[in-house]
This record gives C-alpha cells, sequence and structure tokens, in this order.
C-alpha cells in the first residue's frame, strides 16, 4: 500500500484544512489498518462517489468493515469459528452510495430520486416535516444566514418548530411570497443584523439550535472543540462505577436453521428521531438484533408514517418492528419499562436530559441492570459529545455540519468552481454537504460502538455507555490522517454524474432541497 501524506490546504479549503499530497484509490485510502489486511478487502471505483472534498465515502468504508470485524469476533465467541478464518469484503462504491440511502428505495416500483427529479414525489411524500408549519417561511428557517459580521455564516434550526425560533428573533411570520428564495432573503434581512456572538447566545438563552459556521481551526481552537477531541470517535467505555454483573453469552439461535447472523438474539430498544439514531438501530438490525422503535405519534418525526407517505420509514424503520408509546401515560410508561427489563441495548437520541426527568437515564438504567443481574448497553446518539460546555445543548446534523467546519469546507469547495454564485465574495460563505453525511456516519459510529460493546459484556461482564456525536463524526474527516480530495478530484466527480448543477445551487444553505434533488 502507498503511504498516505497531506499538506496543509489552507489557500484552498480554509484554515485547518489538509490536502492529500497524492490521490489514492478509493479502495487502498480504506484500507489503512495493516493489522487487518488479512481479513478485510476493499474493492470499488478509484475514484470517490461524492462530489464533495469530505473522503466521506473513504470514511463510511472503514466503518463498514470494522463492523464486520466485531461481527466475525462476535461469531468466533459464539460458534467457535476463528477471526482469521473469517473475511470481510467491502465495496467502497456501495459505502458511498449507502451515504444517500434514505432516498434510493423505491415507491410502488419507482425509486425516490426519480419521482423528485420529475417533480411527482411530493404528491406521494409529506414534506410537510413540522405538522403544518413547515412550508414556505418556515421551510427556511433551518438555513445558513451571514450575519452582521460579514466574514461569518450562522446555521439557524428550526428544531421542527419553526414559529417559535422566528418569533424569537422579531421576525413577522405572516408573509407571502413567490418564491422560496424570497423567504430565504427575507430571514437574511433579519439575521444580518445580528452578531454571531448575539446569535449564539440568543439561541442558548432560549434553548435553541444553531451554530456559527466555525472553520476546522476555528472549531478545533474553541474549548468544545479541545474537550471534544479528547475523546475517541468510537466512544464507549465500561461503566465501572455501577454494580457488576456477569458475563453475558452470545445468544445461540433457538435453532440451527434459524437466523445465524452474529446479533441474532440481541435485543434492541430505541427512542431516537429523524436519522442519525434510527441509523444505529438499522445497523444493528441488519446484523440479526430484534430492534424495537419507540415511536410517540404527538411528535414530528420524518420517519413516523402520516397518509402511508414518510418515505424515510422505507430504510431506518427497515428490520425493526415499531411500538407508539406516550411515556407521559402511566400505562405506556409501564409498557416501555417491561420492554426494557430485556433490552442488551437501549439506544436513545433526545435532548440530553430530557429522558433523565422520565426515569431513564444513565444511573438509573445502570440500576436496572443491577437489579436484573445482567448489564446494559446504553447508547448516547448526541450533537457535542459526553461532556464540555456544549454537551446538553441541542443539536441536528446541520449544527453537526457548521461547528465542526464541515459547511465551511463545503462553501470554500463552492467557491473553487467555475461558475460561483455572488455569494461566495464572503470568505466565511458556508453550505450544508449534499448529503446527510454525519447522520450516517454517527448512526454507524454508534452501531459498532455497540456493538464492541456488546463482544466485551460477552467476556468480561458489566454494563457499557455509549457516545455517538454529530460534531465528532463531522471533524474526524478533516483530521490531517484523513485528507481531503484536491479540487481536481471533486471537479472530475462532478462531470462524472453531471453534478455541475450543484456545485452553482446556492441553494445547498437548506437541506430540504439537498434531500429531494
Amino acid at each position: 500500500m502507498a503511504s498516505h501524506h497531506t499538506l496543509p490546504g489552507t489557500d484552498i479549503y480554509g484554515p485547518g484544512t489538509f490536502i492529500d499530497k497524492e490521490v489514492l484509490p478509493v479502495p487502498v485510502d480504506a484500507r489503512r489498518d495493516r493489522a487487518a489486511w488479512d481479513t478485510v478487502r476493499f474493492t470499488g471505483g478509484s475514484e470517490p462517489m461524492i462530489p464533495i472534498p469530505i473522503k466521506a465515502p473513504v470514511v463510511a468504508a472503514a466503518l463498514h468493515a470494522m463492523c464486520g470485524l466485531v461481527a466475525n469476533e462476535l461469531l468466533e465467541l459464539r460458534d467457535g469459528t476463528a477471526v482469521h478464518e473469517s473475511t470481510v469484503a467491502l465495496d467502497t462504491d456501495h459505502a458511498g452510495l449507502w451515504l444517500g440511502s434514505t432516498f434510493t428505495t423505491q415507491i410502488n416500483g419507482e425509486d425516490v430520486s426519480t419521482l423528485a427529479r420529475s417533480n411527482a414525489l411530493a404528491s406521494r411524500f409529506d414534506r410537510d416535516f413540522e405538522q403544518g408549519s413547515g412550508k414556505e417561511l418556515a421551510g427556511r428557517a433551518t438555513a445558513i444566514y451571514q450575519t452582521k459580521d460579514p466574514r461569518v455564516w450562522y446555521q439557524l434550526h428550526s428544531s421542527l418548530d419553526a414559529t417559535r425560533i422566528l418569533q424569537s428573533m422579531g421576525i413577522p411570520t405572516d408573509v407571502k411570497f413567490d418564491t422560496m428564495r424570497e423567504y430565504y432573503d427575507y430571514i437574511q434581512s433579519y439575521v444580518i443584523q445580528w452578531s454571531p456572538d448575539e446569535l449564539k447566545m440568543h439561541n442558548v438563552r432560549h434553548g435553541l439550535c444553531g451554530s456559527i459556521c466555525y472553520s476546522p481551526e476555528g472549531w478545533r481552537r474553541t474549548t468544545m472543540g479541545q474537550r471534544l477531541a479528547a475523546h475517541p470517535l468510537v466512544n464507549y467505555t465500561c461503566a465501572s462505577y455501577a454494580a457488576p454483573t456477569p458475563p453475558v453469552p452470545v445468544p445461540l439461535p433457538k435453532r440451527p436453521s434459524v437466523d445465524r447472523r452474529p446479533l441474532a438474539g440481541v435485543k434492541v430498544l430505541e427512542m431516537v428521531r429523524i436519522i442519525a439514531g434510527p441509523t444505529i438501530g438499522v445497523t444493528l438490525a441488519s446484523y440479526g438484533a430484534d430492534v424495537i422503535r419507540v415511536n410517540c405519534s404527538k411528535l414530528a418525526d420524518l420517519n413516523t408514517l402520516i397518509n402511508q407517505s414518510q418515505v424515510l420509514q422505507l430504510t431506518l424503520n427497515a428490520g425493526k418492528r415499531t411500538i407508539d408509546l406516550d411515556i407521559a401515560k402511566v400505562e405506556d410508561k409501564a409498557r416501555l419499562l417491561d420492554l426494557l427489563a430485556e433490552a442488551d441495548i437501549f439506544v436513545q437520541g433526545y435532548r440530553p436530559g430530557s429522558l433523565a426527568r422520565q426515569g431513564l437515564d444513565l444511573h438509573r438504567m445502570l440500576e436496572h441492570a443491577a437489579m436484573r443481574n445482567k448489564g446494559i448497553i446504553y447508547v448516547d446518539e448526541n450533537c457535542y459529545g459526553p461532556d464540555g460546555a456544549f454537551a446538553e445543548r441541542p443539536g441536528w446534523q446541520q449544527i453537526g455540519d457548521a461547528a465542526s467546519g464541515t459547511s465551511y469546507v463545503m462553501g470554500r469547495a463552492q467557491a473553487h468552481e467555475t461558475v460561483q454564485p455572488p455569494e461566495t465574495a464572503s470568505a466565511g460563505y458556508s453550505v450544508l454537504p449534499p448529503l446527510p453525511v454525519s447522520d450516517m456516519t454517527t448512526g454507524l459510529v454508534g452501531a459498532l460502538a455497540a456493538m464492541m460493546a456488546v463482544r466485551d459484556r460477552t467476556t468480561q461482564g458489566g454494563s457499557y455507555h455509549v457516545v455517538s456525536s454529530l460534531v465528532a463524526a463531522d471533524a474526524v474527516a478533516l483530521e490531517p490522517e484523513i485528507g481531503l480530495h484536491p479540487p481536481a478530484v471533486v471537479a472530475r466527480t462532478a462531470q462524472r454524474f453531471g453534478a455541475a448543477t450543484w456545485t452553482s445551487n446556492a441553494s445547498q444553505r437548506m437541506i430540504a432541497p439537498l434531500l429531494f434533488k
């Protein structure tokens, strides 16, 4: 394998970026760990599948391969099949496509992306994500805007409640325009009156989502960036302070003819929303786990079936069972606790502290594990990681993209294209990636860590705490060890897939147009 070296990319992608000195084929780039060369095989095209500088497909391929390795370790513990006798085969092209898999499904024989391009999707998919407030003006409450400081852009996020954030900023909502761009410009006329720090403090004061679009170097210099960097990406720990519990063998299939996948018989309960959290469960389900998704029909969620039309159900609930529970009701809370009593893994993706009020926090779950004398694996999916000044702040993928420097790098990449929107004259111009990269990566990291915890519980016993964060998933792809694709590679990929229109589309500052293009 050729060695991998990077050079500072300040002049191209901004402060704190690093560009590959020599371009490696994607399958070679994913194959960094010599210790796994005999058991992992990468195939696929030499060029990336997504026309962006960030090596999301490479990272995804490596993480999927790691899941495969841990799966083989579980099979060794259960069946006695030696790990060195098993192999993991991974197609890096498929890993790239997987990042957009939420929209690669079919509805009555027609794939979602084709329906979107033909403008036929609206009749089959309820795009009013906010249950009555997600259209028109509210549809631009989640977007990147320029601040009073022309060098700094800011990611607003409605958290599926656009009226709340708009009214808190004094933005009248009773307006009517002809185009979505006019709604965007209308909100921009208000946001530009705020400094970045004013926006940050406003959101903290009101408990709202939002983030400055930092450069990678800018994020690493923040106290929170430094705190998060102290933790590994795949972050799981044994809760050594909890009451000890004995080892739990990997479940054996009840009959030889049934499911032989490595997690068959492992029970997972998930309370999650949107994409990152559900990806943890769907990944575990693909390895055989019995996953029950707890929905609450009172809450807005892109995965909840509304008029038979929510597309994300087709991928993010695959292999799962679902149950509708409102834990504010005594009988529903009791049913949830019954399910938890049997769970090996509990996945939660709600705002930090919200489940603690319901007695579903880590420490309470550890107490339950001790009482039943069987360890539990508690998975926290969040934005900023396990601790630090921002740890309790809410966040979504777009916040992770903004905070980590991903949106900044994407903006710089767009500015280097031949066709530029006039806004790229601003030094801090930022745009979103064209796919839910950090959502999907965060979910995959969470699933990998949970599988490692299952493995360790099998041999050592105990309970485990997993933390998978959006910002961490974004930030790792900007590290010098990973590197960024040079502009020439990005341009070739865009040309290969006819994606030139993407590079000049100012709507990249809003998430919905990306998903439906």
